[in-house]
């Protein structure tokens, strides 16, 4: 059995800090995570019955949930077998994948309307999130107040960096960077102006916008 200790952390950690000890298992056993609200226990259950692992919880505590997943002989089988399928995998590498060229646009050092400070935590937590996805976006564009992201002091530089390093395209408006007296504070990715940024939207397969 692995147990996590996610008390504490923001989504999407929970989920991501389970999905990295099932992987640890080697395909069958138990993962053992503590949280500490409802809402992480309610999307690591998701996640197990989208997995078809077995999942229970509990209050353990005033802000102390137990979420306990068992991933079975069935699921075992499931995980030896799909790595002997290369021919799958070499077909599949044929076929155009239409999250290949996925434009990340970001206007904002906050995520949403309403409590700035909530804003912050959620724009963390979705940068964060991107460096976890199976497929990474092509490009992230970083305009207006998300110039800020990208340049010194911003709580998003280590994912942003860990992004470009794994071949994510960082893009920052200069203009937007000079309004803020930000020019000499990038940190990571290059400058870029509206011409780009226009074109690199007007190509993209997908536009997310958080």
């Amino acid at each position: 059995m692995i147990q996590v200790n996610a008390l504490g952390d923001a989504c999407p950690i929970p989920v991501v800090k389970t999905k990295k000890a099932i992987e640890q298992l080697g395909g069958s056993g138990v993962v053992e995570t503590l949280v500490d609200n409802e809402i992480a226990v309610q999307n690591l259950t998701k996640m197990a019955n989208q997995k078809g692992y077995k999942v229970s919880s509990r209050k353990l505590a005033e802000k102390q949930y137990q979420v306990v997943m068992e991933i079975g002989e069935d699921v075992k089988e499931e995980l030896k077998t799909e790595p002997k399928a290369p021919e799958t995998v070499e077909s599949e590498t044929c076929i155009p994948d239409a999250r290949a060229n996925t434009v990340v646009a970001i206007s904002s050092a906050t995520m949403g309307e309403g409590d700035p400070e909530l804003g912050k935590i959620l724009i963390k937590g979705f940068i964060y999130a991107l460096t976890q996805l199976d497929t990474l976006p092509k490009t992230i564009l970083f305009y207006n107040g998300g110039a800020y992201l990208t340049c010194e002091e911003s709580a998003s530089l280590e994912d942003l960096k860990s992004l470009e390093a794994q071949g994510v395209q960082i893009l920052t408006c200069g203009t937007c960077l000079n309004h803020y007296g930000l020019t000499d504070k990038l940190q990571v990715g290059e400058v870029t102006n509206m011409y780009v940024i226009a074109e690199t939207m007007a190509g993209a397969s997908k536009i997310i916008k958080p």
